[in-house]
C-alpha cells in the first residue's frame, strides 16, 4: 500500500530533524558563511525531503543527508572567491597611525554562534569549529576542503568519501595528503596555545570588558599577550602587539569612557564579546541608547587575549540573537 504524503512527511522529519545542527557546522566548514550555511541546510533538506519517497536505505540517512548537503556546498562554491580574514591576505601588520579603510567588497569570513552548533561537538571537536580553522579551510580547492572535512573531522573512511564524491579511494587519500600539506602552515596545532583555567578566563574576560568600556589605554595594553594579534574585518588591515592594538584603539575608536557596552557571546567555540556603542556618537541619536557596533571573538592564553577578531557586520546581532539597542 502506498504511504501517504502526511506519514512520508512524519516519518522523514523523525529521520532527518536530529542531524540539521551538524549539518548546519558542515556547511558552515565549507562556506564560512553562517547565512550561506543556512541556506545551504534548508535547500539540502528541501532536495531531502523531495527524494525521500525514492529513499531504500541503501545507505543511513545521516550518510545521505551528507552527501547532499556535501554536493549542494561544491555546487555553490564553484566560481567562487575564498573568505578570508585580513591576516590571511599575506599582508605585513599595519601601522596603527594610519586610519584603517574598509572593504566591504570583500566576501570576508563570518562567526557562528555556538547556540546553532551540536553542543557535544562542541565540547568533543572545539578545535574544528574555530576561527583559524575555519579560515585555513578557506586556503584549500572546494575538493580539498570536502575530502579533509570528510576524513578529518567527521572520521569518514576513504572508501566513504570516494563514493559520495564520485571518486576513487586513492584519490580522496591524495587529495587529503595535499590538504594537509596546504593547510599546514595556516592552522595552528591542537596543542599550540595553553588556555586558561575557568576562574583564570573569567577573570581575563572581566579585565577586557573594563578595560575596554572605560577606554583604559593602559589597561588595554595589559590584557593582551606580547604576541597578541587584532583583525577586524572589513578592515583589511591587522594588529600585532598590545601596543599597536592600544595605538590603534586610542586614535581610531570614536568611544570616549562609558560609550561601550560589551554583552558576553559565544561563538565558533569561542568567548567573546557582542560590543554596542552610545547611538550619539555615530549619528545623532539618543545618547542613552546603545546600538550594535561589532561581534568579537577573542582566543585566550594564560597571560591574556592571544588573538582578536572583530566583525563589524552588525547583520550577525540578529544571528546569535542580540537585541538590537540597549
Amino acid at each position: 500500500m502506498t504511504r501517504s504524503l502526511t506519514s512520508v512527511d512524519d516519518e522523514f522529519q523523525r529521520a532527518a530533524d536530529s542531524y540539521r545542527a551538524e549539518l548546519l557546522a558542515h556547511c558552515y566548514r565549507m562556506l564560512g558563511s553562517v547565512h550561506e550555511a543556512e541556506d545551504l541546510v534548508q535547500e539540502t533538506y528541501l532536495n531531502a525531503w523531495r527524494g525521500y519517497p525514492a529513499f531504500e536505505g541503501r545507505a543511513s540517512i545521516r550518510t545521505w543527508l551528507y552527501r547532499i548537503a556535501t554536493n549542494a556546498c561544491l555546487t555553490a562554491l564553484e566560481g567562487r572567491e575564498r573568505r578570508p580574514l585580513p591576516i590571511g591576505l599575506g599582508t605585513q601588520s599595519s601601522d596603527p597611525e594610519v586610519a584603517p579603510v574598509e572593504q566591504a567588497e570583500v566576501p570576508w569570513l563570518e562567526p557562528i554562534p555556538d547556540a546553532l552548533l551540536d553542543p557535544a561537538s562542541i565540547v568533543t571537536s572545539r578545535e574544528s569549529v574555530r576561527l583559524a580553522f575555519i579560515a585555513a579551510l578557506q586556503h584549500l580547492p572546494p575538493r580539498q576542503r570536502a575530502v579533509l572535512v570528510l576524513r578529518d573531522v567527521l572520521k569518514w573512511r576513504a572508501a566513504e568519501v570516494a563514493e559520495m564524491l564520485g571518486t576513487t579511494p586513492a584519490a580522496v587519500n591524495s587529495a587529503l595528503q595535499r590538504a594537509h600539506a596546504q593547510i599546514s602552515q595556516a592552522a595552528p596545532t591542537r596543542d599550540a596555545v595553553a588556555e586558561p583555567t575557568t576562574a583564570q578566563q573569567r577573570d581575563l574576560l572581566d579585565r577586557f570588558v573594563t578595560a575596554f568600556e572605560a577606554k583604559d589605554i593602559h589597561a588595554i595594553i595589559e590584557v593582551f599577550t606580547q604576541d597578541a594579534v587584532m583583525e577586524m574585518p572589513p578592515f583589511p588591515g591587522w594588529y600585532r602587539g598590545p601596543r599597536d592594538i592600544a595605538r590603534l584603539v586610542a586614535n581610531w575608536c570614536p568611544a570616549s569612557a562609558g560609550d561601550l557596552r560589551l554583552v558576553p557571546i559565544a561563538g565558533n567555540g569561542q568567548p567573546g564579546f557582542a560590543t554596542y556603542i552610545r547611538a550619539s556618537v555615530l549619528s545623532a541619536g539618543q545618547s542613552g541608547l546603545f546600538v550594535p557596533w561589532k561581534l568579537e571573538l577573542l582566543e585566550l592564553a594564560v597571560t591574556g587575549v592571544r588573538h582578536s577578531t572583530s566583525f563589524f557586520d552588525t547583520r550577525l546581532f540578529k544571528v546569535f540573537g542580540l537585541p538590537d539597542c540597549l
